[in-house]
């Protein structure tokens, strides 16, 4: 059995099978919904049914509220649909957004790299070509792992039948301890994709500014050579943050793509060089990077961001204090399994941030 959902105000319809959630059906049909942590408990994806019945599913009481329940508010990442209905959702949809369906992926392990002491590469080699915008993820299902794992896609979407990823193990991390001290090439994993409004707005003629911290360098490193791929000639620069130069991973990648395009440019930064690096860069973290590179003055530019919550941070207040604003900041906050949805908040001043 299947029901309808009519998306309002955008008016899209979408089937969706019994026992399915809103959301996993409207993404498969590649209709955005808003949503972040997908198991009931940011209240992103909160929407309104207006006509018609919904189980609840496993909604958080902190994320949709008694009094909401009532008002016939539900999660769309857990509402399973018990007849026909209407929703009234909050959607934003960007116009460079391409809007490709989720699918679901068989994948082989071809390659895995030590890419830094913490972070491995891990190229997989997929059953069917993937379509994706330069900087989403994907969800990988892991081994004796429950619920799935999201990783940034690091190649670029002219690579349509490998999905690389960078993946840093987390302490105490049961997904990323797997995959770092289990997994081998040959392995078979599954995964659906893609995922994320996280992908460069290509209309808006704006020079770019990305900062990318720890593995947070996957996004950027895709939307970068996407960019460069089609010849864009907008200036691009990438300040890449890093401990030490061990940890400063694929920087000869980096260093060359500088040296063959005139308009990208490099600008890695270290905050606690060893003695034995001998580091000639810039000492510091990496906002600090880019307030020195531009004066602290960074109006006219885009600015995507990405990597851990305390460098995001740092780098959107940098980012407003030299006149750059909401509207022209992009970001994905990695988070691990570990920081919890209930404790990532917002702006109570900005939509976005």
């Amino acid at each position: 059995m299947t029901y309808e959902v009519t998306v309002e105000p955008t008016g899209d319809v979408i089937e969706v099978e019994e026992g399915q959630t809103i959301l996993d059906a409207a993404l498969r049909q590649g209709v955005w919904l808003p949503f972040a942590c997908g198991h009931g408990t940011c209240g992103t994806c909160k929407v309104q049914v207006v006509e018609g019945d919904a189980d609840l599913g496993n909604a958080s009481p902190f994320a949709l509220m008694d009094v909401e329940r009532d008002e016939g508010k539900v999660l769309a990442c857990c509402a399973i649909p018990e007849s026909d209905l209407v929703i009234e959702a909050d959607i934003d949809v960007d116009p460079d957004f391409e809007g490709y369906s989720v699918e679901d992926f068989s994948a082989k392990v071809i390659k895995i790299d030590d890419l830094s002491p913490t972070i491995k590469g891990i190229t997989l080699e997929l059953d069917h070509p993937i379509t994706f915008q330069a900087g989403q993820y994907i969800n990988l299902e892991i081994p004796d792992v429950e619920g799935s794992r999201a990783f940034s896609i690091a190649n670029s979407p002219s690579h349509s039948s490998i999905v690389e990823l960078h993946v840093r193990l987390v302490p105490g991390g049961a997904a990323t301890t797997w995959l770092h001290k289990t997994l081998k090439e040959g392995d078979e994993l599954s995964l659906s994709g893609p995922y994320g409004q996280f992908f460069v707005r290509k209309s808006d003629v704006k020079d770019v500014i990305f900062i990318a911290g720890g593995s947070g360098l996957s996004s950027p490193q895709s939307m970068i050579m996407d960019l460069l791929e089609q010849g864009d000639t907008r200036q691009i620069y990438l300040f890449q943050g890093a401990r030490n130069l061990a940890e400063l991973y694929n920087r000869d990648l980096l260093t060359e793509l500088a040296e063959k395009h005139s308009n990208f440019h490099y600008i890695p930064a270290l905050n606690a060089p060893t003695a034995e690096d001998q580091w000639q860069g810039f000492t510091g973290y990496v906002h600090e990077a880019a307030i020195d590179h531009f004066d602290g003055k960074f109006a006219g530019h885009k600015a995507y961001l990405c990597g851990p919550p305390p460098m995001i941070d740092s780098a959107i207040s940098a980012l407003m204090q030299g006149r750059v604003f909401e509207a022209d900041i992009h970001m994905e906050k990695f988070l691990t399994a570990a920081d919890g949805a209930e404790s990532e908040t917002r702006s109570a001043l900005f939509k976005r941030i």
